[in-house]
């Protein structure tokens, strides 16, 4: 397989500027906010952006430790492979949250419930629309069944830095 490059759009600002003691899920940091800055040129691709309650946002885990095959995450002390969580040691560090957007200034975006590092490259951005991105149909989680609600309290320690 050939090699993928990417350039950033832009990049997240945060309150989160360490890795230990930050959110580990968006769920988890309901109130923090933050924005997302993006390259000047792209404020023109905002356009009608402003109408959407929420975005997804698509990121490089730019102080994600190396890959590793099997981890212990955050919310289960058992190991599980790594494609059955969402810890950011992977083989492409990349992370996907969904924020809500509290507006559109020129080529900046207003964000609500950030959980990403401050100065984390933002690669791209989508509109988040629960007819298109919330599957029908009974859902399974895994071994995250029960657990999910402890997103909200739990913090991220140093294992993946």
């Amino acid at each position: 397989m050939s090699e993928i490059l990417y350039t950033p759009i832009g990049e997240l600002r945060t309150p989160f500027s360490d890795p230990k003691g930050a959110p580990i899920q968006p769920r988890g940091s309901e109130d923090a906010q933050g924005r997302a800055e993006l390259l000047p040129g792209l404020a023109p691709a905002l356009a009608d952006l402003a109408g959407f309650s929420h975005v997804i946002l698509i990121y490089h885990c730019h102080r994600a430790g190396p890959f590793q095959p099997v981890v212990k995450p955050f919310l289960d002390p058992e190991a599980h492979g790594l494609f059955a969580t969402r810890a950011p040691a992977r083989p492409n560090p990349i992370g996907l949250s969904v924020v809500a957007l509290e507006g559109v200034e020129g080529a900046t975006l207003l964000l609500r419930g950030v959980d990403m590092l401050d100065h984390t490259p933002l690669l791209d951005l989508k509109p988040y629309v629960p007819g298109f991105d919330h599957p029908p149909g009974q859902v399974r989680t895994g071994w995250l069944q029960g657990r999910a609600g402890k997103a909200d309290s739990a913090k991220a320690d140093d294992r993946f830095a």
